[in-house]
């Protein structure tokens, strides 16, 4: 890895030795599962695991684990950091503080290495009935022991030194002293001085109390260096290892740390094979008991090969329902009962299945012994799109193995009172699988048979009583069938890879799911049916506090990256906890399981509180919305309010709170879910809110201190302070919307709520009473008028406007200025001498301005007062120094003036008219007296930019936005001419959308540089640039304009019927009666995708069917809780649904709401003119209302029968939108690393993007989307490093995670599983590549068909590899699909076409066919010639393989008319032999396809490189080259160097 030295001037410092140093958690933590897997599977609590730092978290807390009780005052100790948090009610005591979830010790999962080594978990285990419940742990009283990545714990070191190559690089490194490695590492971030931190802390803890802090609390993070520089220092962490005896069981030998805690034994010991079935002991050294929440380093007399005895503890009755809980979910932890249903926060993973086994354990195969022929449904132009390959591995042999038939607590619960008196606890029932039933009493001592049955009592001792402390012990002696089946579900435990058990931060629900059994499991009952809410009745005292918890972890300190870490760590658990609570109270609402706290009002207008949460329904309560739009205003409103919060949140402004809010969308109701300000419900909101409007902006009230925040935040969100007049008729100045609410909370803290209409209206989509469109908008077709009036522009759009107008404004004002500064050139030229020194001063303040955020005024003031202080040294000085700069520019204007005429916005062109507008600029703001006339000039030029591009000021930009300019009912106190250009502006900002960003888009999408694969995809691109969903009807329009892209068109359209029918289905849904909703949804999904004309509803279906079905239902049930759907559209029953009025509701809905005309008849002309596929749309539209249907094949095209019936709906999920909160820290870190790969210092950036890696999983724990993005970058940086063993690790978990976090067929996990598939391949792994690829290719023929460019990269890799083991008649089916489609969306005469072809031709030339590859070829060339020239080397190559090619047919006929003159009478002859490619042709050809790029590159070549890369950074330029513009991925092969250059978007852009 010289290279990295070479290129960043490195030599010297041993770089080449630090590189590899990713040993990011997940590696440590998947090597420590290979032996014995450790993590409780439906682990609720989130798992956090720490790269080696392993960050304890204490909670102290009474009786933990059935232990004895722990003295209150823990010591805590004091080589940690502590953060107080107050107790749940808001009181605070000094030392006992009751957390706000569990009074559970928790611990960050440690990674630990051993003979069996182990990952412990968060979540007590043997407190499985609280493993479960997602409580607040590590929000609060928190240790943080950071190593440094080099020094990788010591006594990992030797186990995991054979598991894993990547960590030999580690050696040296760990080596060296403490001292040395801090001298290798100045900057490392991660490390963190612990005693420094505590007396810091300490003087925080009482303030962090109740909210009204008067800490200053630092600013939010802007990626600043100097807080990246945390003092380094290192903590001696000791690793030892103890031998644990434990009853019947192996002694065994544990690794342990000198920092981890007695608690962390339990956890590898509970979830060890062969001592998992025990929850109730205690450790004792030299018969002390130890103490759980003691440090090992603190325990006298524990040394290495110090003996742990393991001792059983007496049960007491929480401590046996605890063991039954553990034992239940050891019986069911690998079935994929949880995933289907969507509970737990399990979901499914099938990779290991596709490769039969785990990649990294299998033996390099032989190309010649590969089996790759390919499912016939996946071979191209197959029309087959079968559902059941989606699950794959779901047979028979798969299942899990059954251990009993029942396991459930008795009907005689709970022991009577002389029963008590003997100490029974409870009674369990049992039926093995030899149909044996025994009844089972827990006692003290453990579990026993007794002589009851299910009619008689008789509590006594059977005969044998078989008395076993644990239950699976008592089981395996009386069933052997319980034994032995039990044995195997350990095993099989065992095998899975840790990824496959975490749980995700968030559930994933599964569209499709096969029939499962249901079985009898009392748990499960008890947790439904329990009158309290769940797992939450285990917390002492009351359900959590979530608004105090919410609010708290954003209260917490973050001046330094550990303080950040911990912030970030506990918003992020918090807010995960709460999204989850939040939708299982929106679920119980619906259901009708919650009461409501207004029952006499009508069921719409009902509002709920649920374990603290507030739930109000998305329906217009009490006309609130009546003028905007009534009901449908009412339904976007909660989804704007939660835009609100969000960019309320990223500002992150010290002070300001906003709720935890939640938007849900369940069975066809929206049901908000918020925390609850304290002290609200007491009062009327009318007292309450001191800031804002409760009737929007007939009384309005402002408060000093919210101006001053909310100032302070709308500098970010460019919101313009505005006055609006009162009813009282006073002026009264607001620095929001008019119904923004700011209500200062019991707590003292500052709220802000109702946050629907933060950024301006979008006129397009109003009706203006006293205001026009510009005419180019109204010849659009435009203003659309919309449901309702919330149509608001998005936080994108405004950002890119207020850039692209500030761009405007300096290339306006520069151009002027040059023609100004032209006329007085000549005189200048003596002055200009004199100064000099002060020019190049200027030039690099300069410089450093132009780094900063161009569009962020505030930052825009710092660079004029750094100015200012220069300037005020004498007036002839500034004078002089401007007109240096101009006569500096007039140097370029001559290609200046061409650029800005072309308006041609290129980088260079930027900062020069950056620099001069800034000089004037300030001048001009610091009001210094201009000696002549020239000032004058430069001032009104200045002037005349402002108003070109509508600025609010006149002398200087300011573009920013009155959100309530055209709200109706507001009394502005703006002059008219002001209200005008506020207006204006605002107009200005919609017509950006439509002229610049749409366009934009388009060309992105010709480009190629987007190519979402569904209607998800397309959203969150068309977000990006800013522009609204409700724009797609335009989009779609724009799209269809360019024949090369009609796969995004159908994209496009197919999204736009999916959102006009879920429009349709959400007041279709609210008209069903509970009892025959799965008929009703089958009735709907026949209509809309059936061909079937005239579905029926078997009367088997809808039991209620005929009477009165769907009309707001009746009864006491339905009454409460269908919302029967309001007057306004009244729907029929929803049986008299027929496809024919479904498609026509479809049209209406799609013009009213796009402005979208569909000039058809039915679904299926649409379906067949664009090949949009069925099951492609049953995907969609059942992740976008949250269906689950059946995994069953479906028959879409029957004529006579329809393709749904009842039974095929299995679910609805809830729809769930939240925000996501960030890690700033490893963001900053990622883009750094990618930047510096990009400019070619890839050892740098492969580091930061490793320490980007560890802060990711510091902060989200060990399961998250943007971590399987950060791993799948960290694999793609080992393969061109050449470490293609540690690639294929790494990429193997991106694919894991990406399918547990993203879903088993998103567009994310089809990229995962190409990318594994090319470093499986390169390590000689050949029929797993082509498993991984045929996968890949599946998924993406379900979500988006054939004709997508995505898919003619996998056709393009399938034939290579295919070509590689020879089977060349397969492969040139791949090869010439690939062609096709790239033909169709890139362009015949394409480089990619011009690659396609060239592939082609070697696959036939295979065969023999040696007419059709040299005509191949020859397009190959001409292409080449034609784009690159004669002298490229790729037309050099393309020519040098005609003539091989031509020679080789020259040489065949020869053989061939040999052969024939031979002997003329036989027909058949000799097989052709020909030669298969190598292995690294072949390699070479597929880093080609897949944009990744080897670069060989000679030592004088560095030298020019480096020389370039310095001259440019000076000027901030692009590197020249064939690097940055090919957007590959360079490698340094040993003995060449390769400057490399690795595109690291979220979907690399496959380069050419």
């Amino acid at each position: 890895m010289a290279l990295g030295s070479e290129v960043s001037d490195n030599s010297a410092k041993s770089t080449s030795q630090k590189v590899k140093k990713c040993t990011a958690n997940n590696s440590v933590i998947e090597k420590n599962f290979s032996d014995n897997g450790t993590i409780k599977e439906h682990q609720k609590s989130k798992i956090n695991v720490e790269k080696e730092s392993q960050q304890k978290l204490i909670n102290s807390t009474t009786n933990v684990n059935g232990m004895a009780s722990i003295s209150n005052d823990i010591e805590i100790n004091n080589s940690k950091l502590t953060i107080k948090e107050p107790a749940v009610n808001g009181t605070e005591k000094s030392t006992e503080t009751i957390i706000n979830g569990d009074s559970k010790n928790v611990l960050d999962c440690d990674t630990r290495s051993s003979d069996n080594t182990k990952v412990v978990v968060n979540g007590n285990n043997s407190d499985s009935e609280e493993t479960k419940s997602t409580k607040s742990e590590e929000d609060l009283k928190t240790v943080i022991v950071t190593k440094c990545p080099n020094k990788t714990a010591v006594m990992d070191k030797k186990k995991e030194h054979k598991k894993n190559r990547s960590l030999e690089k580690c050696n040296d490194a760990e080596k060296k002293t403490a001292q040395n490695v801090v001298e290798d590492k100045k900057d490392n971030s991660s490390s963190v001085n612990i005693n420094n931190a505590i007396e810091k802390n300490n003087s925080d803890s009482n303030k962090v109390v109740n909210g009204d802090r008067d800490r200053e609390s630092s600013p939010s993070e802007d990626g600043d260096e100097k807080k990246r520089d945390a003092e380094v220092v290192f903590i001696q962490d000791l690793g030892f290892t103890v031998k644990i005896v434990s009853p019947g069981a192996e002694p065994l030998d544990i690794q342990v740390s000198s920092m981890e805690l007695v608690q962390e034994i339990h956890q590898v010991l509970m979830d060890r094979e062969d001592t998992c079935h025990r929850t109730c002991f205690s450790l004792q050294l030299d018969g002390v008991t130890l103490d759980n929440f003691a440090e090992l380093k603190n325990i006298e007399g524990l040394k290495e090969g110090s003996v742990i005895k393991v001792m059983e503890e007496p049960y007491t009755m929480r401590e046996a329902r605890i063991h039954v809980r553990h034992v239940r979910d050891l019986l069911k932890s690998i079935d994929y009962t949880d995933a289907y249903a969507g509970q737990e926060c399990s979901s499914l993973a099938f990779l290991n299945v596709i490769t039969q086994g785990d990649i990294l354990e299998k033996k390099k195969s032989r190309p010649e012994s590969v089996d790759c022929t390919p499912p016939d449904y996946i071979m191209p132009s197959s029309t087959e799109r079968p559902l059941l390959p989606l699950h794959p591995g779901l047979t028979k042999e798969n299942k899990a193995p059954q251990c009993l038939k029942v396991l459930t607590t008795s009907g005689w619960n709970p022991p009577p009172g002389p029963r008590k008196m003997c100490g029974d606890l409870l009674y369990l029932h049992v039926v093995t699988l030899e149909d044996r039933h025994f009844h089972i009493t827990a006692c003290p001592r453990g579990f026993y048979l007794n002589q009851s049955t299910e009619e008689v009592f008789n509590p006594r001792p059977a005969n044998p009583s078989l008395l076993c402390h644990s239950l699976i012990e008592l089981l395996s002696i009386v069933s052997p069938a319980f034994k032995r089946n039990f044995a195997l579900v350990q095993k099989r435990r065992m095998q899975k890879h840790p990824f496959e058990r975490v749980a995700t931060p968030y559930q994933v629900y599964q569209w499709a799911s096969p029939m499962l059994d249901h079985t009898v499991d009392a748990i499960r009952a008890e947790d439904t049916f329990s009158s309290k809410l769940g797992y939450e009745e285990h917390i002492p005292g009351q359900t959590r506090d979530w608004n105090e918890e919410l609010q708290t972890t954003r209260e917490l300190p973050r001046s330094t990256l550990p303080e950040r870490l911990l912030r970030e760590r506990a918003i992020f658990k918090v807010h995960s906890d709460f999204v989850a609570a939040a939708t299982r109270g929106a679920m119980a609402v619906v259901d009708g399981n919650v009461m409501a706290i207004n029952p006499g009002e009508e069921p719409k207008m009902q509002m709920f509180i649920w374990n603290n949460i507030f739930f109000s329904l998305g329906f217009d309560v009490r006309d609130h919305y009546k003028d905007l739009g009534g009901d449908a205003a009412a339904f976007v409103a909660p989804r704007n309010d939660l835009q609100g919060v969000r960019v309320y949140s990223a500002v992150d402004t010290p002070g300001l709170h906003t709720l935890g809010t939640v938007v849900v969308d369940y069975r066809g109701y929206r049901v908000t879910a918020q925390s609850i300000i304290p002290g609200i419900l007491e009062k009327e909101q009318e007292q309450s809110v001191v800031y804002g409007s409760i009737d929007f902006g007939t009384t309005v009230l402002s408060h000093p201190k919210y101006m001053e925040l909310l100032s302070k935040a709308g500098q970010q969100l460019k919101i313009m302070p505005h006055s609006v007049i009162s009813a009282n008729g006073e002026v009264v100045e607001l620095c929001s919307s008019v119904e923004c609410k700011g209500i200062i909370g019991n707590d003292g803290r500052h709220y802000i709520l109702d946050l629907l209409r933060t950024f301006p209206p979008d006129v397009n989509f109003l009706q203006l009473e006293d205001d026009e469109l510009r005419e180019d908008i109204k010849s659009m077709g435009f203003p659309i008028i919309h449901k309702h009036k919330l149509c608001c522009l998005r936080q994108e759009l405004v950002d890119s406007f207020v850039e692209a107008r500030y761009f405007m404004f300096i290339r306006y004002a520069a151009f002027h200025l040059q023609q100004l500064s032209a006329k007085r050139q000549r005189d200048q030229n003596d002055d200009q001498k004199s100064i000099e020194p002060n020019k190049e001063s200027e030039k690099k303040d300069n410089t450093d301005s132009e780094k900063k955020k161009r569009d962020n005024k505030s930052q825009e003031k710092e660079t004029k007062d750094k100015k200012k202080k220069d300037e005020s040294s004498s007036v002839k000085k500034e004078e002089s120094k401007k007109e240096i700069e101009l006569n500096d520019v007039k140097i370029e204007k001559g290609k200046d003036d061409e650029l800005l005429l072309n308006d041609n916005y290129s980088e260079i062109d930027t900062d020069v008219a950056k620099k001069i507008v800034e000089s004037i600029t300030d001048s001009i703001c610091s009001g210094e007296k201009q000696e002549n006339d020239s000032g004058e000039r430069s001032r009104a030029v200045v002037a005349a930019a402002a108003r070109a591009v509508a600025s609010l000021k006149e002398s200087e930009f300011d573009v920013r936005f009155n959100p309530d300019v055209y709200s109706a009912g507001i009394k502005h106190a703006a002059a008219p001419e002001h209200l005008a250009k506020q207006r204006h502006l605002v107009k200005e900002a919609a017509a950006f959308l439509l002229t610049t960003q749409i366009p934009a888009f388009v060309r992105e999408c010709v480009e190629q540089s987007v190519a979402p694969m569904d209607g998800a995809g397309l959203t969150e691109a068309l977000h990006a640039r800013g522009i609204n969903v409700r724009y797609l009807g335009r989009v779609a329009l724009a799209l269809a304009a360019h024949p090369s892209l009609a796969y995004l068109h159908a994209i496009a359209l197919a999204d736009l019927l999916l959102r006009a029918a879920k429009h349709l289905y959400t007041a279709y849904l609210q008209g069903c009666e509970p009892m025959c909703i799965g008929s009703a949804v089958a009735h709907f999904l026949n209509c809309l995708l059936g061909a079937c004309p005239t579905p029926g509803i078997s009367p088997a279906e809808g039991v209620a069917g005929g009477r009165g079905a769907g009309r707001g239902g009746r009864g006491r049930r339905s009454r409460k809780h269908a919302h029967s759907q309001p007057a306004a559209s009244p729907l029929p029953d929803w049986q008299n649904l027929t496809p024919k009025s479904l498609f026509a509701q479809i049209k209406q809905e799609l013009k009213a709401y796009w402005g979208y005309d569909l000039n058809a008849e039915n679904m299926e002309s649409i379906i067949e003119k664009h090949s949009i596929q069925k099951i492609s749309l049953l995907r969609s539209f059942a992740l976008k209302v949250g269906l689950q249907v059946m995994l069953r094949e479906y028959d879409f095209d029957n004529k006579n029968k329809a393709p749904f019936a009842s039974a095929d709906i299995m679910n609805i999920f809830p729809v769930v939108k939240h925000i996501n909160p960030r890690a700033s820290d490893a963001y900053n870190f990622y883009t750094t690393g990618q930047n510096k790969i990009q400019a070619g210092a890839v050892s740098e950036g492969h580091e930061l993007i490793a320490e980007a890696l560890n802060l990711l999983n510091n902060v989200y724990g060990a399961m998250h989307g943007e971590i399987a993005q950060c791993l799948r970058m960290v694999a793609r940086l080992c393969y061109v490093t050449g470490e293609h063993r540690d690639a294929m690790a790494y990429q193997q978990k991106a694919v894991l995670m990406s399918e547990r976090v993203n879903g088993i067929d998103h567009p994310y996990t089809i990229t995962e599983y190409s990318h594994l598939a090319l470093y499986c391949f390169a390590n000689g792994q050949v029929s797993t590549a082509l498993k991984l690829l045929y996968r890949a290719r599946y998924l993406a023929l379900i979500v988006c068909g054939e004709n997508h460019p995505e898919m003619a990269l996998l056709d393009s890799n399938i034939a290579l590899i295919l070509h590689a083991v020879g089977e060349y008649e397969l492969s040139l089916r791949f090869a010439e699909r690939g062609l096709a489609v790239t033909s169709g969306t890139h362009g015949p005469r394409s480089l990619k076409a011009a690659v396609a072809r060239h592939l082609l031709a070697r696959t036939l030339s295979c065969l023999g066919d040696f007419r059709a590859a040299l005509a191949h070829e020859k397009e190959t060339y001409s292409i080449y010639k034609h784009l690159l020239g004669e002298k490229h080397e790729k037309t050099r190559e393309s020519s040098e393989c005609l003539r091989h090619l031509t020679q080789q047919a020259v040489v065949l006929q020869k053989r061939l008319a040999e052969a024939y003159a031979r002997a003329p009478h036989h027909a058949h002859h000799a097989p052709l032999h020909i030669q298969p490619p190598g292995m690294a042709s072949v390699i070479d050809m597929l880093n080609l396809i897949n944009g990744i790029l080897f670069v060989q590159i000679s030592p004088q070549d560095i030298e020019q490189f480096k020389a370039e890369i310095e001259k440019r950074q000076l000027k901030d330029l692009p590197v020249p080259g064939t690097l940055t513009d090919l957007g590959g991925e360079v490698d340094d092969e040993k003995s060449n160097s390769g400057a490399p250059s690795a595109s690291g978007d979220t979907k690399e852009a496959p380069a050419s």
